[in-house]
């Protein structure tokens, strides 16, 4: 049996890249061919995540610049997706948080979509992404608007071409019924709770962690944090808002580029909580502090409300609004020794690999006839 791995892209190595890396493995015993729109991985992520596979790339791999400039040539994403050559194929896995999903199907194939998301920027989000990149004013908002209209038509039209959907969370099974009119089963992420283990001694800042992009609202964090101006932050990540955040945030703010997942750990394990305002579809960041026994303080909208169980590991805030950070900071530390390092860390290994492979690997089996090795 000859599988096709479609993934949207690899620049950057984030949560989707970690639930690729696990199909990857569950796959490691077949013919799995990997196929992206383009490849600009380093050496050490290529082997850490896609276990050094070379993917085969799209027309947009060879534009200059692109790999900084990509999401520029977000109309160019549609077409393509559709030249990959998927043929010969017996079955289509795709890893889908935009147009993956939208690759081309053969007559005989099998195509499974792990669904990260529909497309924000086409559907729930697309007014906060229009607003977030300055689309929704003047001639901008003129060639914007039905040029985004006219994909979203095309994404829910390919979306037919999927013949089982997998969501990674409740809330994003929603999103498949609402936007896509298709029924989904929910397999979770998985978080390496062998990786992320809790630390013995907590010490007195808060943290963040993140791809620096808007709709991550890390500005959000940032400017709290600099109104408390006696608790201390560190922003771990890296992205295009890097510039804008560091220049207003206050002397009681650390900015730390991201750079492997053992400085991530390490600071997770250290810290007093993990601080969350983004509208996320999972969010796999909140789980893996919580395997680091350290509570967290996010935004109650989206899959983290199905991982996070406010007041036992968590306290939610339900306003994207600085004031409403601050107040859930003050809250949480008023209640901090009610938490439970045991608890909290026993509600992150729910979401552990082993279970993530299970699931996978009982639906691959059902819906494609393909046997994994666990």
């Amino acid at each position: 049996m000859r599988i096709a791995v479609i993934h949207d892209w690899l620049i950057t190595a984030g949560g989707s890249e970690k639930v690729l890396r696990e199909l990857l493995y569950l796959l490691r015993n077949h013919d799995t061919e990997l196929f992206t729109l383009m490849d600009f991985l380093s050496d050490e992520d290529r082997e850490r995540f896609i276990f050094g596979k070379q993917s085969h790339t799209s027309f947009l791999q060879h534009i200059p610049g692109i790999k900084e400039k990509y999401k520029y040539f977000f109309p160019l994403f549609p077409r393509a997706i559709r030249s990959l050559k998927t043929e010969g194929f017996d079955v289509i896995i795709s890893s889908s948080h935009s147009v993956a999903k939208s690759v081309q199907k053969h007559p005989g194939q099998i195509h499974i979509s792990y669904c990260h998301t529909p497309m924000r920027y086409l559907w729930d989000m697309r007014q906060q992404y229009m607003s977030d990149y300055g689309l929704n004013k003047g001639w901008k908002r003129w060639i914007a608007k039905p040029l985004m209209q006219n994909i979203r038509n095309w994404d829910f039209v390919t979306s037919s071409d999927v013949d089982f959907f997998i969501a990674n969370s409740k809330y994003i099974q929603i999103r498949i019924k609402n936007n896509y009119h298709r029924d989904s089963t929910v397999i979770y992420p998985p978080v390496n709770t062998d990786f992320f283990v809790p630390f013995d001694k907590k010490e007195s800042y808060y943290v963040t962690a993140s791809r620096l992009v808007p709709y991550k609202r890390i500005d959000l964090i940032a400017r709290a944090f600099s109104e408390m101006p006696d608790k201390k932050l560190i922003i771990i990540g890296d992205g295009p808002a890097w510039k804008e955040i560091k220049s207003f945030s206050a002397p009681n703010i650390e900015m730390i580029k991201y750079d492997t997942n053992e400085v991530l750990r390490y600071y997770l394990q250290r810290a007093k909580a993990f601080v969350f305002a983004a509208e996320e579809d999972f969010g796999i960041t909140p789980v893996e502090a919580m395997a680091c026994a350290t509570p967290v303080i996010a935004f109650g909208k989206g899959g983290v409300l199905e991982t996070v169980q406010d007041e036992t590991t968590g306290i939610f805030f339900h306003h994207q609004t600085v004031k409403s950070i601050v107040d859930a900071v003050y809250r949480f530390e008023n209640q901090q020794s009610t938490f439970e390092p045991d608890k909290i860390r026993q509600q992150a290994l729910k979401f552990n690999r082993q279970r993530f492979h299970e699931e996978m690997a009982a639906f691959l089996q059902k819906h494609a006839g393909i046997s994994c090795s666990l």
